[in-house]
């Protein structure tokens, strides 16, 4: 294997949550008066923090969102995180073939990291190597949080490599320094497409890619 660390972003590439996460924006927009394209939203708001998202239903309700908002956000994603999350096709198969550390890394919560990788059965191959950017208070597509996490594991920005499958934290990653291979789906190919890095769109793919 060519890298000496792999990290990897939580939401869409090893858990299956960008659905879940999106879909409750939508819904809870439109309960506001802000009517969303949930194709459009998903390209919107893939890997953006949970700050632009509100900024951007806020504007367009053209009103203060409830104080409440985000804390509700929460309670509907999190009850649907442990009822119908599933892991990314393939990811458990290709962790069992990595032979060097791994970490994950991610705009969201600690606590909502720990519960998607607890739920999806993955918590035991992250433990001790698990990054939030709210820990640091920097969001993709800043790329503090790689930098961070690469930092912190005890690794240059060249001996590593990130995935990615969102826009956001591709440029995060390119403005880091590092390699980065990005999981494409239906709604960001065209996105990832432009960004001039190589695409895969199943888990055996990223083990060829990788060695």
């Amino acid at each position: 294997m060519k890298y000496k660390c792999i990290i990897f972003d939580c939401d869409g590439v090893l858990v299956d949550s960008e659905e879940i996460s999106i879909g409750t924006l939508v819904s809870m927009a439109k309960s506001h008066g802000a009517i969303i394209d949930e194709n459009y939203a998903h390209q919107l708001f893939l890997g953006k923090s949970l700050g632009f998202c509100f900024d951007y239903i806020a504007d367009l309700a053209n009103k203060k969102l409830p104080d409440t908002f985000e804390e509700e956000f929460r309670i509907c994603t999190f009850e649907a995180f442990r009822k119908n999350l599933k892991p990314v096709k393939g990811i458990h198969e290709l962790l069992a073939k990595i032979n060097v550390p791994i970490a994950v890394a991610s705009n969201g919560p600690a606590d909502k990291i720990r519960l998607n990788l607890t739920t999806t059965n993955l918590i035991d191959q992250f433990e001790g190597a698990i990054f939030s950017a709210y820990d640091i208070n920097s969001w993709k597509p800043n790329p503090e949080l790689y930098l961070h996490a690469a930092k912190t594991l005890g690794f240059d920005v060249q001996d590593c490599v990130v995935i990615e499958d969102s826009p956001a934290g591709v440029q995060a990653a390119l403005t880091g320094g590092f390699d980065v291979f990005g999981f494409t789906n239906h709604a960001n190919f065209d996105a990832l497409q432009q960004m001039n890095i190589p695409l895969f769109d199943d888990m055996a793919q990223l083990n060829l890619l990788l060695q």
